[in-house]
């Protein structure tokens, strides 16, 4: 599994990635929410320095990183559980061994995901960085996740 540097060719696909996996993990979003959000995405996306994952020459998860932030990181539910996201979360640390991430304490799957990989809780707000009613938990990479 290789993961690669994101063209503009890229974007309408990973768009629909994200799009696909936030209608299949973020269903506590509200339908208003949900689409305000999809429009910050949309003009975020074309501008941000994308990490794309293939599987068999089709991009199935992609990664945005700001320095020692991973702001995105989305794989499509099709392949959930088939190593992308850990291929992509291997490849946020060989940019920034000391990552951060903030995930979505509604999303049942973001926390034992990034936990699993070494990630431990260091915060919590009550509110996304927009004003929303969405906690959202913050974690750093602490080194391999112990068994």
């Amino acid at each position: 599994m290789k993961v690669r540097p994101g063209t503009s060719a890229d974007v309408p696909r990973a768009l629909a990635i994200w799009r696909a996996a936030v209608d299949a993990t973020h269903g506590f979003l509200s339908a208003e929410h949900r689409q305000e959000i999809d429009g910050i995405v949309s003009g975020f996306l074309p501008e941000a320095p994308l990490w794309i994952v293939d599987d068999a020459d089709l991009p199935v998860g992609f990664l945005v990183m700001d320095g020692d932030m991973i702001d995105a990181l989305f794989v499509d539910p099709a392949v959930h559980g088939r190593g992308f996201g850990s291929a992509l979360i291997a490849h946020a640390l060989t940019l920034a061994p000391a990552a951060l991430v903030d995930a979505n304490e509604q999303a049942s799957n973001a926390l034992p995901f990034y936990e699993a990989r070494g990630f431990v809780r260091i915060g919590r707000s009550e509110l996304d960085s927009d004003g929303r009613p969405y906690p959202i938990v913050h974690l750093r990479y602490a080194g391999p996740a112990r068994a």
